[in-house]
Formats: C-alpha cells, structure tokens, sequence
C-alpha cells in the first residue's frame, strides 16, 4: 500500500476542494469555461495578447485557444484587433473587463471563507508556507504566467508584499534557481 505523508494528503484535499469551489464561482460569475475566465483575468492585466500567448497561459492548445477566443467574441467579452504583419492582439470589451471582475470577485469569496476562522498569526504562517510551496511548485511548472491564470495579482502584492511565483521566476531567470530570496 502506498502511504501519503499527512500534510500532503491534507495539502492535496485541501488544494481540489478550493479549486472546486473557486473554479465554479468563477465561471458562473462571468458564464464560461474555466479557461475562459482565465483568459478574461489574464487579459484584464495583460490587453493586446496573441491568441497563441493567451492561450499558453490558461494551458490550451493555440488551435483550442483560437475556438476559446471565438466563443469569447461572439459573447463580446472579447474582440481581436489586427497589428503589424500577421499579429492579432486580443484585447477585453467593456464587458470582458467586467467580468473578469466579477471572476476575480467571485474566485475570492471562497477563498476568503476557507481562511475566515484563522487568527491573524495562523494566516501569516499559511501565508509563508504557501509562498514557499508555491515557490517550489514554480521550480516543476516553470511558467508563472500559467501558474497565476486566475490571481488577483494585486492582492498577491498587498501590504509590500511580493508574490512569490514573480520572484521564483525573476531568481530562476538571474541563475539562482526557483527559490526566492531573503
């Protein structure tokens, strides 16, 4: 029998469920896939991506990003703009900025549920812990764009802080390996 060592077991339950419960409410408030509201949130930080970067960072294929884009058009959250050559930027509408606010709204609700009852030394330390499993996660995915595809990228930085997969990414870029400073 293979044996799970208990914190990665509650690590792992812990991880499904909050994804179930922040990946529903996040395609419910804006009425479409989980990679469609990914792409809405990278593309409220990030306006004017190709499809095949949109696409590489909610982790879909670019033909299977170009069908994404075509359904996030045709409900107008989206419109493809042509650049120099055979560049084509996909920017949000005014709709599309809206809901991936109410993505991010709604990815938050549970989020901030399940650490509701937590005193305020408890969540520093879950803060730390998860900023070093993320840091080490980035070490495997490499990619921080995908790891990030539904952040609320300034809450991430609040109060001084720094996100912990930019700076895994920034070290691994500067030679220092995935593990963030200080």
């Amino acid at each position: 029998m293979h044996e799970t060592d208990r914190a990665a077991n509650l690590l792992g339950a812990t991880a499904l469920a909050v994804t179930d419960l922040a990946l529903a409410g996040a395609t419910a408030a804006a009425g479409v896939s989980s990679s469609g509201a990914a792409a809405l949130v990278a593309l409220s930080s990030a306006p004017g991506l190709s499809v095949t970067e949109l696409g590489r960072r909610v982790g879909l294929s670019q033909p299977a990003a170009a069908r994404m884009v075509d359904s996030l058009e045709e409900d107008g959250l989206v419109e493809r703009r042509r650049g120099p050559g055979r560049w084509v930027a996909v920017r949000p509408t005014d709709a599309g900025r809206m809901a991936a606010d109410r993505v991010l709204a709604a990815r938050a609700a549970p989020l901030s549920e399940a650490v509701a009852d937590l005193d305020e030394q408890d969540r520093e330390a879950l803060s730390r812990i998860l900023a070093g499993v993320l840091a080490r996660l980035y070490g495997e995915i490499g990619d921080a764009q995908r790891m990030c595809r539904l952040c609320d990228r300034a809450g991430c930085v609040r109060d001084a802080g720094v996100c912990p997969v930019g700076e895994a990414e920034r070290c691994a870029r500067e030679g220092g390996g995935a593990q963030p400073r200080g």
